[in-house]
């Protein structure tokens, strides 16, 4: 009697369908993701999403990979240099699982462009932006539509990978960005109830100005506050979008 070769898509996620079982992995194949920020968190989101099994991805980034972004970003490589990291990030994806259902958009993240990004609701929407007016904007949207969240808050400036944590917005402590979120959040009657990642590791600066070496070209450069050039390394920012690809591998698969 001949024994069938296994497929490749028998074979590509046998160690996923084994930690969870089928019946969790077949929930975690229903469900649709919104990854809203591509870069040196985001990236790595995205990759831990799909390669765990995810089947239906909405990506979201309205910029495109710079030399700069070769030190901590998945999707950043010489050859990739000047394209959209939406398109980027869809080919990668695609190239790991052709049979994932991909919507790339390459759009801005602000208040006119939330019902495009969040509609349909998705079953969980994950927030790797860095800017805090479109953050906030993203945030205050998906909570009002009871759209369960994970968001990464401040992974620059860190060098100590056992300081990452994860809990409430509301409740973290010695992360600068998610002080002036709270903040913002408040104001617009956001309470408790965003789940995020962040780091406990104390540092000397508190998101007010930029330098003056902003390296921000993009067509969006002029809209609220310019980006701040900081330091990071790929090792934490990894950490952190490896951590909530995680988290989300887990809520999601729970019946």
């Amino acid at each position: 009697m001949t024994v069938p070769k296994p497929t490749m898509s028998m074979d590509r996620f046998i160690r996923t369908r084994r930690l969870l079982g089928e019946e969790r992995f077949a929930l975690l194949q229903s469900r649709m993701v919104t990854v809203v920020g591509l870069g040196a968190v985001g990236g790595y989101v995205v990759e831990g999403l799909v390669r765990a099994g995810i089947r239906h991805l909405r990506i979201v980034d309205y910029d495109t990979i710079q030399p700069s972004n070769i030190n901590r970003q998945l999707l950043a490589l010489e050859t990739t240099i000047g394209r959209s990291k939406a398109e980027v990030a869809e080919e990668r994806i695609l190239a790991i699982n052709s049979e994932c259902r991909v919507e790339a958009l390459q759009i801005f993240a602000g208040e006119e462009t939330l019902e495009q990004i969040l509609s349909p609701k998705p079953d969980l929407l994950i927030d790797a932006i860095d800017s805090l007016n479109p953050k906030t904007q993203l945030l205050h949207g998906a909570y009002l539509s009871n759209i369960p969240i994970i968001s990464s808050m401040g992974a620059a400036l860190r060098t100590d990978p056992t300081l990452i944590r994860s809990g409430d917005l509301f409740t973290t402590s010695n992360c600068p960005l998610a002080r002036h979120l709270r903040k913002r959040l408040r104001r617009r009657g956001v309470g408790e109830g965003i789940s995020c990642v962040y780091s406990i590791e104390k540092i000397d600066f508190d998101y007010q100005l930029p330098e003056e070496d902003s390296l921000d070209t993009s067509p969006y450069a002029d809209r609220g506050r310019k980006r701040n050039v900081l330091g990071s390394l790929p090792t934490i920012t990894g950490i952190f979008g490896l951590t909530i690809a995680n988290q989300a591998i887990m809520k999601l698969s729970q019946p």
